[in-house]
């Protein structure tokens, strides 16, 4: 396995994770799979992480797919090697911590499928976005069948993944798959920016409402709603709200500490 596939680091309460295949244009194969599935479970542990950063090396891509090669030789074991990709990608939907796909470039296949699973997209420009499996004759198996659809509507999923169409950034940020586009020099700065709005409110706060959103889509609205008040309750009453409240009233700059 490659040592290095997937760097990992951390910058103050920001982890970052890039894909590091530029060779191959950081297709997912088994090793950075494992590598990936262990920041991810190395990010939920770390209690001072509040959000993360996934990325691609080398300025071509953000993760070109899935690796063909490794998927062609699974066989009858295709699905089962398919299932396990799909449970490790899933942890970045099921994380509590913040998760933001900075879409350097290609974005396909599982690739999209990643950054779907994130909770915001910020794309360069010369980003490239699809799902074209069909045309390699399989489908989408990492959650682009069902992730996309929610993001986008049925309607524009369903033409995106039958006809295996590639949309650039801004057609993506038409369609609502992508948060924003920038230019490619500016793609760093406005993940940075994103994630230090992010960092400097209270963590508490950050995952109670991610887990409402989140929790909270797949239930009718009443149950919802009540959901909403068990967590605000949790969030409301912690020392974080009576710093951040107190704070406000004395005009000065809350300290939170995740309590």
């Amino acid at each position: 396995m490659g040592e290095q596939d997937v760097l990992f680091s951390k910058l103050g309460s920001i982890a970052h994770i890039t894909i590091n295949r530029a060779e191959a244009l950081n297709a997912l194969n088994d090793s950075v799979l494992k590598k990936l599935d262990k920041a991810l479970d190395d990010i939920e542990k770390d209690s001072s992480i509040i959000g993360a950063v996934i990325t691609g090396s080398g300025g071509k891509a953000f993760i070109a797919g899935a690796d063909v090669k490794e998927i062609k030789e699974a066989g009858s074991a295709r699905t089962a090697f398919i299932t396990g990709g799909q449970q490790i990608i899933y942890k970045i939907k099921t994380s509590s911590k913040v998760m933001i796909a900075a879409i350097n470039g290609y974005a396909l296949g599982g690739g999209l499928e990643v950054a779907l699973m994130c909770d915001f997209r910020i794309a360069s420009e010369k980003a490239k976005l699809g799902l074209p499996e069909a045309g390699l004759g399989v489908m989408a198996g990492y959650g682009g069948t069902q992730m996309l659809p929610r993001l986008v509507g049925p309607g524009r999923a369903k033409y995106m993944i039958l006809t295996g169409a590639i949309l650039s950034a801004r057609e993506a940020y038409d369609f609502g798959l992508v948060d924003k586009v920038c230019p490619p020099e500016e793609l760093g700065k406005e993940v940075t920016s994103l994630a230090e709005k992010i960092a400097a409110s209270g963590p508490l706060s950050i995952k109670g409402s991610k887990e409402a959103i989140d929790r909270g889509l797949a239930l009718p609205l009443e149950e919802a709603l009540k959901l909403e008040l068990t967590i605000y309750d949790k969030v409301a009453n912690s020392e974080d709200a009576e710093n951040g409240l107190s704070a406000f009233l004395d005009k000065r700059k809350p300290v939170f500490r995740g309590k």
